[in-house]
């Protein structure tokens, strides 16, 4: 992608989206035949050309469909010193890091100096979509709180960090020229610093001290959103002295951002800080969002898939007054296309792919509303299986491959999407889950959309308490015999009396635990599983009674820190929806307040 496409701004950026679009099958052609000519000599595809360069059909028919486990031998060969030409023409500037927590360990992707281009073109269509549904948001300021990753080196000393932390490191990123449309709260300083606690509240302080002119406000993920939240109500009175004497607490030691935040804070503000006290320390933090921030206009964040646990608890926070807002979908693989139309309800949120960006095949997984799971890991993919980007069908399901000029090739992503129908000639998707995270004891096979459900149905029971569902996660428990499906679960209740910035809401949560209430969430959750493990559980007797396990206020921001001192990314962190790690699991267990099991059968008719 030549530079000129980082110029596509405003009406440009709008024309380009219809351009890629109307000759997306043109584009996905183009795109394959520059990857397999540029990358041409390496040696991962010299195994399959034979020494001339693999057109289409070639390609298509020789090269494999691949996992990461294909693939990583030469990624570890590159990391370790070989050269770049094992799978990529382009030098590896640098390797990305997943965040492991969907496929259960991290892994190290490619990535070459254009790459980035590629990312920045499509940050550079978010706002011109946006102004088409939405007007002055060149008005004001936009509280997006991002996070980097302390990266590390490969033995051979390529940066390996996450996308987001290379996006944020980037010239791209740093040296943007001025733009209203990004005029975010967030001193680079705050953004860059590698401590999350000190980030998040140097972040959250200037939002604050912006208040006024806040017209955005988001996450790269509606988890870490909320987490922000969490993190404001245990700190705001501190915050509130630091506006108020316009110094800077010292709980925030690097020095970059003491810098940064000593002109945001002066001259001191004891106005500006009554006002932020008085609403914080209101009886209820439900529609808090809207007070602090009034100007704003919605919450940008992906809510699709296992984020739309969280939907919930942003129109909570809101009042539904901020609409959750998606404007992507990207991977540390690829990035892949955009929402256009971002103010839809987020259960319709729909992702056009954009053809420049990688060359996209798809493996079928079922047509006519039906999911087929049947295709797991290890096996192998025939490429007869396999449709090109303008030739998938509305209302199917399939799995995403992709290509990529950094050395990916028909590389399975693991995502699991369905057609819900087209833009010009390109596809739009809608993200339903990640193909590897079920549950399974015996013949039944729970994937993660339907576990979602399941549990969207049984923590509706909670609304008559006054009480929402946080988060949540799940294990299959072998310990006793027949095995047993366990659900971790976080319960929140407003508080009843003042928030303070030490304060927790231990004993509000216990007034949630009615136990005849969580004992039908049970039953209710099981009986919006399928067919197969309700016979196993009715007829068969090969699976036992469904478990909730209440854990502790605090527990699931355990979890991420956890799993983030393993590597992964406050930006890129999605909780685990079946938890393996037997630490984690050392961790949820500890937090249990109390455990309810399905006092009855699910019903299933032969």
């Amino acid at each position: 992608m030549d530079g000129k496409k980082l110029e596509y701004k405003g009406e440009a950026a709008l024309k380009e989206i219809e351009r890629l679009t109307s000759e997306a099958d043109i584009v996905q052609q183009n795109i394959l035949k520059e990857i397999l000519v540029q990358n041409q000599k390496t040696e991962y595809l010299s195994k399959y050309s034979r020494g001339s360069v693999l057109d289409a059909c070639e390609f298509k028919k020789l090269v494999p469909v691949i996992t990461y486990k294909a693939i990583q031998p030469y990624i570890e060969r590159i990391a370790h010193g070989e050269d770049s030409s094992l799978i990529t023409g382009k030098p590896i500037t640098e390797m990305l890091c997943s965040s492991g927590t969907s496929a259960g360990e991290p892994k190290m992707m490619p990535s070459i100096e254009e790459d980035i281009d590629r990312r920045t073109f499509l940050y550079n269509l978010i706002m011109p979509i946006m102004s088409q549904y939405l007007t002055g948001l060149d008005e004001g300021k936009a509280m997006y709180l991002y996070f980097v990753k302390a990266e590390r080196s490969t033995p051979c000393g390529l940066p390996a960090r996450s996308v987001l932390t290379s996006y944020y490191k980037s010239k791209h990123f740093k040296f943007r020229a001025p733009d209203a449309y990004n005029d975010c709260t967030s001193p680079y300083a705050a953004i860059l610093c590698d401590d999350g606690e000190q980030s998040m509240y140097c972040q959250l302080l200037s939002g604050l001290v912006h208040r006024h002119q806040v017209l955005r406000l988001g996450a790269v993920f509606a988890s870490a959103f909320l987490r922000a939240i969490s993190f404001l109500e245990r700190n705001w009175g501190r915050m509130c002295d630091d506006i108020a004497a316009g110094c800077l607490d010292p709980f925030i030691t690097d020095p970059e951002c003491r810098s940064s935040m000593a002109s945001i804070l002066l001259p001191p503000n004891p106005t500006l800080a009554a006002e932020i006290q008085e609403l914080c320390s209101s009886p209820s933090w439900k529609g808090i969002l809207c007070r602090l921030w009034p100007r704003a206009k919605y919450i940008e964040a992906v809510v699709t898939g296992s984020m739309a646990q969280y939907i919930p608890a942003l129109e909570y926070y809101s009042e539904g007054k901020l609409p959750p807002v998606c404007t992507m979908y990207a991977s540390s693989e690829c990035y892949f296309g955009v929402n256009l139309r971002p103010l839809c309800d987020p259960h319709d949120v729909a992702f056009t792919l954009l053809p420049n960006m990688g060359y996209f095949e798809f493996i079928p997984l079922g047509g006519n509303g039906t999911l087929v799971m049947e295709i797991d890991e290890d096996e192998e993919v025939s490429g007869r299986r396999l449709v090109d980007l303008v030739n998938v069908r509305v209302g199917c399901y399939y799995e995403l491959v992709v290509t990529t000029f950094a050395g990916l090739y028909r590389y399975r992503i693991g995502d699991v999407l369905q057609v819900t129908g087209f833009y010009n000639r390109a596809p739009q998707f809608r993200f339903i889950c990640r193909r590897n995270v079920v549950l399974s004891i015996d013949n039944d096979k729970t994937n993660e959309e339907d576990l979602h459900k399941s549990i969207t149905a049984g923590k509706k029971l909670l609304e008559p308490l006054d009480a929402f569902l946080v988060e949540y996660t799940s294990r299959v428990d072998t310990s006793s015999v027949p095995g047993h499906y366990v659900l971790y679960w976080e319960i929140k209740h407003p508080p009843r009396s003042p928030p303070s910035a030490s304060s927790n809401n231990s004993e509000a949560n216990k007034l949630a635990l009615d136990g005849r209430v969580l004992e039908e969430c049970c039953i209710v959750v099981e009986e919006e599983l399928d067919y197969i493990y309700r016979r196993c559980r009715t007829n068969d007797r090969s699976v036992g009674p469904l478990e909730i396990r209440v854990v502790n206020p605090g527990t699931f921001e355990l979890l991420m820190d956890f799993f983030i001192s393993q590597g992964g990314s406050i930006n890129q962190y999605k909780t685990p929806r079946c938890i393996k790690s037997s630490a984690a699991l050392e961790l949820l267990d500890g937090n249990v307040e109390a455990s309810f099991f399905s006092p009855r059968d699910p019903t299933w008719r032969p």
